[in-house]
């Protein structure tokens, strides 16, 4: 098996024993704990892993350890405070009415048995450019500094011994159907019981944006474990309340109601249990599980394995308006670099004209007698250019 396959698959395995107190059975044999441990961190699940560690810490370097300890040690001292935090956030937006939509939030925290195993960064908020700045501003107040940056969507922000907070100007998805169908989603959005101005998605709501953020991380080979664990934790607190007919006719309009089902089918088949038996197969799914392996093994690779086997329509679909997207802002970018070459040159062309024909006033200074005679200032022209010339000459002469 491949290397990366199998670490994806102990780490999955790993997670979901860990979920199930079941006891971890696993042969390391001769793991490189360094890949392990970046993979791990990369999916952001590196504080769990931690935990399935314990216990076998002689089979794991002691340096590798330490960075696994140190990435739960972080969620243990830190996790106390996302609440707080938050809370802290959404009230100040409120009292200085500023509209926004909180698109994930710390509820997801409390779906982890043990909150030290859940993530750093629940809260992601979106609003208008024009409050963009003012939010910014705010977090930054509260001693928030920017860790990285989305393009021109938006920055990841973070505070010391706080929780990293998402913030967006526009939202991080393409093609028509996307940002169609997620300004649709904020358009929905309620006003946060007890708040004015900040407002939240409805569970169904919740449920659609998790689904379709996911079918597009995997069509863009972004796709973490975290997000897979989010979803199937989110889908299984809430799945008696859902209105699936609903979340199905809002992923339709995504144009990716098959994928995202297939992935929360597999976020089953990982994470869930014998009772979860409806969610994680179908008789019609099992007979083709080459499908699933395709997803796990994108997943697991980043998209180095299984792209070029993709058989599923709804992904090829959206690689393509993805590639369509990509051509036009390359050719989009590639007119506005030539629009400001053209204006460079014209800029250039103007300051040489003005250099070699300086304006009245410049030429009176230098030339008192054209005050008499205004006229003469082409002659003048002539005079300092040839003036000009045989100085250059007898420089290079030099």
């Amino acid at each position: 098996m491949n290397q990366v396959l199998f670490e994806g698959r102990l780490l999955v395995n790993m997670i979901s024993t860990l979920m199930h107190k079941g006891a971890l059975q696993v042969r390391y044999g001769r793991m490189d704990w360094e890949r392990m441990f970046r993979t791990a961190d990369y999916h952001r699940v590196a504080n769990i892993i931690y935990l399935g560690l314990l216990g076998n810490g002689g089979l794991v370097p002691e340096r590798w350890m330490s960075r696994f300890f140190e990435r739960y040690q972080e969620a243990l001292a830190n996790g106390g405070n996302c609440e707080a935090s938050e809370q802290e956030i959404l009230t100040l937006l409120d009292m200085e009415k500023v509209p926004c939509v909180v698109l994930s939030s710390t509820t997801i925290r409390g779906l982890y048995e043990l909150a030290e195993t859940a993530d750093m960064s629940p809260l992601r908020l979106y609003m208008s450019t024009e409050n963009y700045t003012l939010v910014k501003g705010f977090l930054v107040d509260l001693g928030y500094e920017t860790i990285q940056n989305y393009s021109d969507c938006g920055e990841r922000m973070h505070r010391i011994s706080g929780m990293n907070v998402d913030i967006y100007q526009q939202l991080p998805f393409r093609t028509k159907y996307y940002e169609k169908g997620m300004r649709e989603l904020t358009f929905r959005a309620r006003v946060r019981t007890g708040g004015s101005s900040v407002r939240i998605l409805y569970p169904e709501d919740r449920m659609v944006f998790r689904m379709a953020s996911v079918a597009y991380q995997y069509t863009t080979d972004g796709l973490m474990l975290r997000d897979m664990l989010d979803l199937f934790l989110y889908h299984r607190a809430w799945r008696e309340q859902l209105n699936h007919s609903y979340i199905k006719k809002k992923l339709q309009a995504f144009r990716v109601d098959i994928l995202a089902e297939k992935l929360l089918r597999l976020s089953y088949m990982w994470f869930g249990e014998k009772e979860d038996k409806e969610y994680m197969s179908n008789e019609e799914q099992l007979e083709d599980l080459n499908a699933f392996d395709i997803l796990e093994n994108r997943i697991f690779s980043r998209g180095e394995i299984g792209k070029d086997r993709e058989t599923d329509a709804q992904v090829v679909g959206l690689m393509r308006l993805l590639n369509k997207e990509e051509e036009k802002e390359s050719r989009k970018a590639k007119k506005e670099m030539k629009i400001k070459r053209r204006e460079e040159r014209k800029k250039a062309h103007g300051r040489f004209l003005r250099w070699v024909f300086p304006d009245y006033k410049y030429m009176s200074g230098l030339y008192p007698a054209l005050e008499k005679v205004p006229v003469l200032l082409p002659f003048y022209w002539i005079s300092r250019g040839i003036r000009l010339f045989i100085e250059m000459i007898k420089n290079r002469d030099q």
